[in-house]
């Protein structure tokens, strides 16, 4: 098939994970200052909504956002917070990723633009307790933003990967057929399985989850951004 247009993954794809553990804490922080209650039960119960969100992502492939989280933590806690509580929640929930981020995959950002020299580039990623609105907000401060022509959230779109509506919505902001993206992520089940259910082309990355390594049906497999750059020319 004929490629007219790339989009990326977000998560272990263009970026890798990195301060995981200061996020959980400062979620914990802010959660223990606002219900009372003692560090080790709010850990369980934020580990017990960490399940839960991965439950309805593959069960239901649909993304609860920090709103759940605060309604599921107040609901196991047996507490109700105020209005101001809950939003200040909700919102430490939600961005403490840009206090504690992410980082971009070395050649991630030259990826892209080398991409974006070529054909119509975007992005499409799930969500969880962060948002898309602070992952693009990642995505601006690495000056990713300057050659996405559309990033596509879960959260934002109402559905998760690999549903169809995730990679149409993309197809259509960069004006090609679905079929005719390439889409490259690190997730069999999402990213390659979504992409190949509509006729496009898949492409894996592996470079931080190597999980699919041996078993892709992706046609391309890409371990270093910059094997991805230098097989771009006969890709587009």
């Amino acid at each position: 098939m004929t490629v007219r247009a790339i989009t990326f993954d977000f998560w272990s794809t263009l970026f890798r994970d990195a301060n995981g553990d200061a996020r959980w804490e400062s979620r914990i922080k802010t959660a223990v200052a606002l219900t009372g209650r003692a560090p080790e039960i709010i850990r369980q119960h934020l580990m017990d909504i960490s399940h839960e969100f991965f439950k309805h992502h593959i069960g239901q492939q649909r993304t609860l956002g920090p709103e759940d989280a605060v309604g599921l933590l107040c609901e196991r806690l047996g507490c109700t917070l105020s209005l101001a509580d809950t939003s200040a929640l909700c919102h430490v929930m939600g961005t403490t990723i840009l206090d504690h981020s992410p980082e971009p995959e070395p050649g991630a950002l030259e990826a892209v633009a080398a991409a974006a020299a070529r054909v119509p580039v975007g992005l499409i990623s799930d969500a969880g307790i962060s948002p898309g609105s602070s992952l693009r907000a990642l995505l601006e401060r690495h000056g990713f933003d300057r050659y996405l022509k559309t990033m596509v959230f879960s959260d934002e779109v109402g559905a998760a990967k690999p549903q169809a509506i995730t990679f149409q919505t993309a197809a259509e902001a960069l004006g090609v057929e679905p079929r005719d993206l390439l889409h490259i992520g690190d997730l069999e089940p999402t990213d390659i399985a979504g992409i190949r259910e509509l006729g496009g082309t898949a492409a894996l990355f592996a470079g931080i989850n190597a999980r699919f390594l041996g078993s892709t049906t992706a046609e391309y497999t890409f371990l270093t951004w910059g094997e991805f750059i230098e097989a771009l020319p006969g890709i587009c």
